[in-house]
């Protein structure tokens, strides 16, 4: 039995809240063996997770509240509501902390947080166990990171052998990009560097294998990462060529302009495996990041990319937005190809979002920029792009991480992209689509068939040499048994000339 339960709704299992661990550390000490944390997934029913709630007899439950989780968690507070009135409920985190009062989750919990809780949420949960009330909204105060205890203690062993531990050596962002919560900071500001390294020693001395830094910029400040990148290499016995290195992954998140010599020195000296960068790219058009409010110098983007391939083993994934005012269509699928000839080994499509409290939201009017009224908040359509042809990108998206994104086809994917990889696919998507209507639930095996298809009836593919690549795919990917792609195809009839007139009559509906 717990006095305070500190909740929130994961996406997935792999994630750890660091959010929560921290309101958990920062509690003052009487009420730290009052406190318990329990995550959920988006896995588990509402009223089992209500349930768990209740079977602690708990006085305040607070929530953990993101855009992947608002619904679910404003069904369980409206559940808790009907079976444990009796509970005091906080809310925060970043999806209730902007157009907070609009909000249904704000009108029937207890109390709301905005803005970093870390301290506020303590503070809230001594007043209500002494009988008083705080405010309804508690907008938190700003507070200087020393002031704050660590929370990479309460990672537990499960936590260290099945999951990412999320970790941070600086919060806020110096950069604006509209689309992005991080443009409402003033700046980054960095943790105690020393005691943050003490902290990831000991994690690493229990068994941590796993990291992802959240922070924004982590290659901001150079001597920062210098540091940071040499402590980890000092944990990684053996060189990047023997078989004698310490199994670490390691997740960073970087400015694409920015790779000095002082950090270009270490990255080549970490195995292969070791290292994944996350990099922003966004948009290639000149005109929209300008609109954006993103500054990027495209030539150090790309030669940076470039030397990264060239000279490191990390993962590169990278990021592209489609939706973004003022881009279109064919500028969308310029910069798509100029990032696919740089050679990152991901390449995200994500479908422009917008997030509450965002400064995108002043193009809304000029742009005719509509979006989900229901999160994730997605783009529907907007002056250059109508509602066709977003929904064509986001089967785009998912095709793309199941064929492009996912490794599985090495062999056949350059024949697939040929010399304009962003047309060829978008096409393939159509294509897919029109045969199955399904993004989801496609399985392995059907999807080697329907490529086969695919390079031959769609894209002329000589059968011979479709057969040949995928089975070097089929074996690359360890599948059991024998392919079972058509050799012997049927003619083409109407049905197919019906569907590459839809598709082309849909390409001047939403291009021209």
């Amino acid at each position: 039995m717990s006095d305070i339960i500190l909740s929130t709704i994961n996406a997935r299992y792999i994630h750890a809240s660091l959010g929560l661990r921290y309101l958990h550390a920062n509690m003052i000490d009487e009420l730290k063996p009052r406190t318990q944390i329990l995550e959920f997934t988006l896995a588990q029913r509402v009223d089992d997770i209500v349930e768990a709630i209740v079977n602690q007899q708990p006085s305040i439950v607070g929530f953990g509240v993101y855009i992947w989780n608002t619904i679910e968690t404003t069904e369980a507070v409206r559940m808790l509501r009907l079976v444990a009135p009796n509970i005091k409920i906080i809310v925060g985190g970043p999806e209730i902390s902007h157009e907070t009062t609009s909000q249904e989750l704000y009108k029937i919990a207890d109390h709301t947080i905005t803005g970093q809780a870390d301290l506020a949420f303590s503070d809230a949960c001594q007043q209500l166990l002494a009988g008083n009330t705080p405010p309804k909204l508690i907008s938190a105060l700003p507070f200087k990171l020393e002031e704050l205890q660590y929370p990479y203690s309460l990672y537990n062993d499960e936590d260290l052998r099945n999951r990412v531990l999320y970790v941070e050596a600086s919060r806020g962002c110096p950069f604006k990009c509209e689309f992005c919560l991080s443009s409402l900071d003033k700046t980054a500001v960095a943790f105690n560097l020393d005691t943050l390294l003490h902290q990831l020693e000991q994690l690493i001395d229990r068994g941590a294998r796993h990291f992802k830094f959240v922070d924004r910029t982590f290659n901001l400040k150079i001597d920062t990462s210098k540091r940071i990148l040499e402590f980890f290499l000092s944990k990684i016995n053996g060189s990047p060529d023997d078989g004698a290195a310490r199994e670490l992954f390691l997740h960073f998140e970087l400015i694409p302009d920015r790779l000095p010599e002082a950090i270009k020195e270490l990255l080549p000296r970490f195995p292969k495996g070791c290292l994944q960068f996350e990099i922003g790219i966004q948009s290639f058009n000149p005109q929209v990041q300008k609109l954006i409010s993103r500054k990027q110098q495209h030539d150090k983007t790309c030669a940076n990319l470039q030397w990264l391939r060239q000279h490191t083993h990390a993962h590169i994934h990278a990021d592209l937005i489609f939706g973004l005012p003022s881009e279109t269509l064919e500028s969308f699928g310029s910069g798509f190809n100029q990032l696919y000839a740089l050679g990152p080994q991901e390449i995200q499509v994500g479908i422009l979002k917008r997030l509450r409290g965002t400064p995108l939201t002043r193009h809304t009017v000029e742009y005719d920029m509509r979006y989900m009224n229901t999160p994730p908040y997605r783009i529907l359509c907007n002056r250059h792009v109508d509602f066709a042809c977003v929904q064509r990108m986001i089967r785009f998206a998912r095709y793309w991480d199941l064929i492009g994104n996912s490794g599985r086809f090495p062999n056949t994917l350059p024949v697939l992209l040929g010399s304009t990889p962003f047309e060829r696919f978008l096409q393939s998507s159509d294509w897919i689509f029109d045969e199955t209507t399904q993004t989801h639930k496609i399985a392995l095996p059907r999807l080697f068939t329907l490529i086969h298809k695919l390079l031959i009836r769609e894209l002329n593919v000589d059968t011979e040499q479709a057969t040949t690549i995928l089975e070097l795919d089929f074996q690359h990917n360890r599948l059991k048994g024998k392919p079972t792609f058509h050799h012997t195809l049927q003619p083409k009839g109407f049905k197919q000339h019906s569907n590459a007139a839809q598709r082309q009559s849909r390409h001047i509906a939403t291009t021209g």
